[in-house]
């Protein structure tokens, strides 16, 4: 038995992962806002602590740390699933739009990351699970400053990887593809507080026009996702990066052989760029 802690848990993917980590015996501190709206069948596990937590409010992270480790002993596994999204054309983002939306994304997940680190520098083990998305490997059309949030949790997982080998610690960055989850709903995603008209039959207002149509009708199952990335967490070696879903997967195999498409036509150029001894 190991004790999870889960940040954004009240629902969707992180509510699922909670749910995957009981039913495999685990103890689970299930992060949310508002505690008491989740569901009863997590608040009331008996190997589940519900504790109050805003990633954005630093003073609620380190009580919500010390609430786990006061019940637990420890935390031997944190999930960095706290997040939202934003939609529009860069254009059409605003300074505070965009702020607000690293303020959860990017900056949450440090403040979380880095008042556990301690717990698990001490044990001289642990486990970072930080939820990305296809997104954080493959900019697209209409979710420039989300992508931009998403690269920044890829980036941060990898190079903490390396950081905390010699403390025993894995971090490994999951990539889900779309989920059928309420992602898309006006309570976890946001659009610009004003649309460019320039932009109406592009790709990036027919991004608003997709997430309108597929809300809710998503290909990706969360349930069988949470599984998914359960089981790859718990395992002894973590891969650097999760791709979950089909589309994640066919993505990353797009996305990479454009590029080493692109490179091979530039390799020797960009090689000898390298300062020549006879120069």
């Amino acid at each position: 038995m190991s004790v999870w802690m889960i940040t954004g848990a009240a629902r969707g993917l992180g509510l699922e992962i909670a749910r995957a980590a009981l039913a495999g015996g685990e103890q689970v501190a299930v992060g949310a806002r508002r505690p008491e709206s989740l569901p009863e069948d997590v608040r009331a596990h008996r190997h589940a602590l519900p504790v109050r937590l805003d990633v954005t409010d630093q003073a609620l992270v380190d009580a919500a740390v010390a609430e786990v480790t006061g019940r637990f002993g420890t935390i031997d596994v944190l999930v960095n699933n706290a997040g939202r999204g934003l939609l529009g054309a860069l254009e059409e983002i605003s300074d505070a739009e965009a702020r607000s939306l690293f303020d959860v994304n990017v900056f949450g997940l440090i403040n979380t990351t880095r008042a556990v680190l301690p717990i698990m520098r001490a044990a001289g083990a642990g486990t970072l699970v930080h939820i990305g998305s296809r997104s954080g490997f493959e900019g697209e059309p209409g979710v420039s400053m989300y992508s931009a949030s998403k690269f920044a949790v890829a980036g941060i997982s990898e190079a903490l990887a390396a950081e905390l080998e010699p403390f025993g610690i894995e971090s490994m960055v999951v990539e889900p593809g779309v989920l059928r989850t309420d992602f898309l709903d006006a309570s976890s995603v946001q659009r610009p507080g004003r649309l460019l008209d320039d932009y109406d039959g592009t790709p990036a207002h027919d991004t608003l026009d997709w997430a309108e149509e597929a809300n809710h009708t998503q290909l990706g199952d969360p349930v069988k996702a949470a599984a998914f990335i359960y089981r790859v967490a718990s395992g002894r070696t973590l891969p650097l990066h999760l791709p979950v879903g089909q589309d994640a997967l066919d993505r990353r195999a797009a996305i990479t052989e454009r590029i080493d498409r692109e490179s091979a036509a530039l390799r020797e150029a960009s090689a000898a760029t390298a300062h020549s001894e006879s120069e």
